[in-house]
């Protein structure tokens, strides 16, 4: 396989109470195309700030993060910018869709700012929606939508700029367990099918136990890891 992520000596400090707090502490991790990952922790632990450092969407205090052998510690904001929106999608536990905006506007969103024009963005839209099993929900606001549905679209807008990465923070966090797993499931089959790479945070046991590979992260630090075959 291809490797497609490489985090190198991964360090992040903040201040708290005027003191530096390490959320992450010298993490080393290679990620493969085409791979199903969990990172499992408890709350504290960094799985959050380790995916938003792998999702470019902060930078670490030491270390580094390569993408297709890119270096982003040598990419300038507007360079990542560029990056995020053409190699990762994000889904988030909360779904973050905009609230005036139907399941089409939403999805069509990053195309918007991608600079697709309005009838291919639409159309990329809709066949996103349709792969998500959201064909008949299209002009339904997220108030109409069932939180399961909400994180649907918010699948196919990850989805929308075609990345190779997607990388999901608790995304069945808000979901009773049934609704987590046909979740997880419509991941992998992304994941199959279409040859996305998932990385997914989670704190639960069972949505963990769906993916190939698990890492877990205590105080900043991967402390072990489970393949498929022993999980």
């Amino acid at each position: 396989m291809t490797e497609i992520i490489r985090a190198e000596g991964l360090v992040k400090e903040y201040i708290q109470g005027g003191r530096p707090v390490r959320a992450l502490d010298g993490v080393d991790l290679v990620v493969e195309e085409g791979e199903f990952l969990a990172i499992m922790g408890p709350s504290g632990s960094g799985k959050s700030t380790l995916l938003h450092i792998l999702g470019a969407l902060d930078r670490p205090t030491e270390g580094r993060i390569l993408v297709r052998g890119v270096d982003l510690s040598k990419l300038n904001d507007m360079e990542l910018a560029e990056l995020r929106n053409r190699e990762i999608g994000f889904v988030f536990q909360f779904f973050n869709l905009i609230p005036r905006m139907d399941a089409l506007s939403n999805v069509e969103l990053p195309l918007a700012i991608a600079g697709v024009p309005r009838e291919e963005r639409r159309r990329r839209a809709m066949e996103l929606l349709k792969l998500v099993g959201l064909g008949d929900r299209m002009t339904h606001r997220p108030s109409e939508l069932s939180g399961g549905e909400q994180q649907r679209v918010a699948i196919a807008r990850a989805l929308a700029n075609d990345p190779s990465i997607i990388l999901c923070d608790e995304p069945t966090g808000n979901l009773d367990s049934k609704t987590g797993e046909e979740v997880i499931r419509l991941m992998k089959e992304l994941n199959l099918k279409g040859g996305k790479t998932f990385i997914i945070v989670t704190h639960d046991p069972a949505v963990a136990q769906m993916t190939e590979r698990i890492l877990y992260l205590h105080d900043g630090r991967i402390v072990g890891e489970k393949r498929r075959e022993t999980l």
